[in-house]
């Protein structure tokens, strides 16, 4: 197996498992509050990157020194306002899944990547491409259908209408960020701003408690498996698959969404909502044909 195929192989396995975990928010969501599922569930993440950490800095103390290290405070500022970026867009997502199904929240969320073209059109004062025109349509469409489906158009769904926009800042924010820093320093000092911003949070919402003991497996896979892990699998693999490559891959993230919720909690997709989920997919692969921008930096997910 080539190089190349290896790392799409890794690319879809991270696909799959952020895919998996809507249902599993969704679950944890019952039990707990957003801010107190995004804590442990980042602090868990932090906790598993350690490891790596050590390894990065034994290896840096062979190494000449260079600029970039653990204490530059450009490394620290900017990972702070990306974890600020991530918190917004783990928080929305989080706060939607608690009254709208995760198959919708999951096609809702993936037009982060549509947003990202029109968001640098009216910033930067770009041409609109003929693509984005023919994508912007279709993404309506689709969450017209997807809200059909339901019969009417709940709060969660604006709430994930507001993860997207969050994250499709995250995405502009990182592209003008990524080429700064290492890829590892960069997502630590992430998954810490998160932690340390969501425990704000949580306590601002009053004291802090211990999950009950019916939540420690969920986070723990959230926290290992669908932060720490894919955070390294996508390193990984986008070392050899184009960061173009890799984007069509991810906008699968919300088929796999969509089985994982039947599988785990039996929520159940019609006809309607088939056809506009895949008008969604369809308008992420035609946004990311439109020039749309890629940061070759991997990075933390919403998910």
């Amino acid at each position: 197996m080539s190089a190349r195929a290896r790392g799409a192989l890794l690319l879809i396995v991270v696909t799959c498992l952020w895919g998996s975990t809507f249902a599993v928010v969704k679950t944890l969501g019952q039990v707990l509050p957003a801010a107190d599922l995004i804590f442990w569930r980042f602090l868990i993440a932090s906790v598993a990157l350690l490891p790596l950490v050590a390894w990065s800095r034994r290896g840096a103390g062979r190494a000449a020194r260079v600029p970039d290290g653990w204490r530059s405070r450009s490394l620290w500022r900017d990972g702070f306002l990306l974890g600020a970026w991530l918190i917004a867009g783990y928080g929305t997502q989080t706060i939607a899944l608690q009254s709208t199904t995760a198959n919708r929240a999951a096609f809702f969320t993936a037009l982060s990547v549509v947003l990202v073209p029109l968001w640098l059109v009216v910033a930067q004062r770009r041409r609109m491409p003929a693509l984005l025109w023919g994508a912007l349509p279709l993404a309506v469409a689709g969450l017209a259908l997807l809200s059909w489906e339901g019969g009417t158009l709940v709060v969660g769904d604006l709430w994930a209408l507001a993860c997207a926009v969050t994250y499709a800042g995250f995405i502009v924010t990182l592209e003008r960020l990524a080429d700064r820093h290492g890829a590892l320093p960069f997502t630590v000092t992430q998954v810490l701003s998160v932690t340390a911003l969501a425990l704000l949070w949580m306590l601002l919402g009053g004291a802090p408690a211990l999950p009950p003991a019916s939540a420690w497996a969920p986070l723990l896979y959230l926290g290992v498996a669908a932060t720490a892990l894919t955070t390294l699998l996508q390193t990984i693999g986008q070392r050899s698959v184009s960061a173009a490559e890799a984007s069509l891959i991810y906008a699968l993230e919300p088929v796999t969404a969509t089985a994982f919720s039947f599988l785990l909690i039996g929520e159940q997709v019609g006809l309607r909502g088939a056809l506009g989920g895949a008008l969604v997919v369809v308008a992420t692969v035609l946004s990311q044909r439109a020039d749309a921008p890629h940061a070759e930096t991997p990075a933390v997910q919403v998910e």
